[in-house]
């Protein structure tokens, strides 16, 4: 597996030379030596991509008589060392000794294990920074833990992409390949794609998997090609058991680009290897797409994520709220409420949950309908349809068994005027309309009269649990 190490530092290794003796100093101070220049040979030939992904995590370990000992950062890395550079690294160790015949290559865990049967020093670790196993190539973004298939909530919007996922990770061949994602933003694919990586590296440790965005695939696919040094980004790529590409719609329009992501495609599928691609639509409606892209893209399976109804955005919140513990408590009414108004995608939804619990530990108040409306208030106007007072005048009316004449008379009986009470008050929370407009539209009432039902409404719903339930309820009602 290829790693990256950090500049400037050159690889070393300890147990160098032969039999010990007084002059073994000197011979591993000349074989350190050699090996910098080496080092220095090997970038001016192979290129600084192909150098920094396979040739510089490369240690010294030994140089004695006619064979060179070296050591990779895992075993991938020291097949592909000696399959693509043996013969460069046996002219240029020439160059400096032309004793050596054999330059070996080995990996790291493998030459301390050497070095200790034989009575030497352990060799330290190759000096880079090596990521986590799978992350075989250096573009790729790393497999994010937190995204499972335990974590993603099912429902029938997203069930077939679920279970597609599901078995492109699955052990033995896939029934299908590739597997293309498709659903606007915020709905689940890269939580899929994340999914189907880290269930795939635990039932095979040693895979290589690579996840990046089509983005990302253009931009070093393009710095390759202005260090005309193409062949190491096709290797990196094409040697992957899995690989992802995010978002493949970014390509659009980018003929060179295309042309390298189609000859990927073919090679990843033509060796058996898994292929996962996400897009904002379907094959069919990406506009800019080579055609024999278009029709491999579909030649596996194609499974879209439609927007989460309403059951889904309720189940996804109550498992997220499952995650909070006793760190704060959320109502079911709210759970509710954001179910119905944050409509948009599950990361809105998500986000704007997080945005509530948040505000609330912040600030060390309790989280209730109001306290949500207030916090969301800006999102909550981007997704508010236009509730009128005349809707609300109906919903009064209807929920307490009167006339809308009833709330327009003249009427002061406690039956009619309290429910007219609560209207305004609605009215006032839960449009943008000022006191005198909803004065006017209550019967030609002063808006001081407004005034005092918003008033006498919020002292009762601190005392009365039937009006206050009465309140709740009817905003409920208005905002679904």
């Amino acid at each position: 597996m290829p790693v990256e190490g950090p500049a400037g530092r050159e690889p070393t290794a300890m147990g160098l030379g032969g039999a010990a003796g007084p002059d073994r100093p000197a011979r591993d101070l000349q074989a350190r030596e050699q090996w910098v220049r080496v080092r220095t040979a090997l970038r001016q030939d192979a290129g600084d991509h192909s150098f920094d992904a396979w040739l510089g995590p490369l240690a010294l370990v030994s140089a004695d008589g006619d064979t060179v000992r070296l050591a990779a950062p895992s075993a991938f890395a020291a097949d592909w060392v000696t399959s693509h550079f043996a013969d460069l690294l046996r002219r240029h160790w020439a160059a400096q000794q032309p004793a050596v015949r054999r330059v070996l290559v080995e990996t790291g865990c493998a030459m301390s294990a050497a070095s200790a049967a034989a009575g030497k020093p352990a060799m330290p670790g190759p000096a880079t920074h090596s990521p986590a196993m799978p992350a075989v190539v250096r573009q790729a973004v790393p497999i994010d833990a937190r995204y499972n298939f335990d974590n993603f909530v099912v429902g029938k919007s997203n069930e077939l992409a679920y279970n597609a996922a599901l078995a492109m990770a699955e052990p033995g061949a896939p029934g299908f390949n590739p597997l293309f994602l498709h659903g606007t933003t915020g709905l689940g694919k890269t939580h899929l794609m994340h999914a189907i990586g880290n269930i795939y590296l635990a039932r095979h440790p040693d895979a290589r998997v690579a996840y990046l965005s089509a983005e990302k695939f253009m931009v070093e696919f393009l710095a390759a090609l202005r260090a005309k040094d193409t062949i190491s980004f096709k290797q990196r790529l094409r040697s992957v058991d899995l690989l992802m590409i995010d978002d493949v719609q970014f390509i659009a329009g980018k003929e060179s680009t295309q042309e390298e992501f189609f000859h990927t495609m073919n090679e990843i599928i033509g060796a058996g290897k898994r292929l996962v691609i996400t897009a904002d639509r379907s094959p069919q409606n990406l506009e800019g797409i080579q055609d024999r892209i278009l029709s491999r893209m579909a030649w596996g399976l194609v499974a879209d994520i439609n927007p989460a109804d309403y059951e889904l955005r309720l189940n996804i919140l109550h498992a997220k709220v499952s995650t909070l513990a006793n760190r704060v408590a959320v109502p079911d009414d709210v759970i509710e409420f954001l179910a119905r108004k944050i409509t948009a995608n599950v990361r809105e939804l998500e986000g704007a949950l997080n945005r509530v619990t948040a505000f609330a530990l912040l600030v060390n108040k309790p989280i209730t309908l109001e306290f949500t409306r207030e916090t969301l208030a800006d999102l909550l106007r981007a997704h508010e349809k236009k509730l009128t007072i005349d809707e609300i005048q109906r919903k009064v009316a209807d929920y307490y068994g009167l006339k809308m004449s009833d709330l327009l008379s003249e009427r002061r009986s406690r039956d009619v005027a309290r429910p007219r009470q609560i209207a305004m008050y609605l009215a006032k929370k839960l449009t943008p309309r000022s006191l005198p407009e909803i004065g006017r539209r209550f019967g030609n009432r002063d808006h001081t009269t407004v005034m005092h039902a918003v008033k006498k409404v919020e002292e009762l719903r601190g005392k009365d649990s039937e009006i206050d339930s009465d309140v709740a309820t009817l905003a409920r009602l208005l905002d679904g």
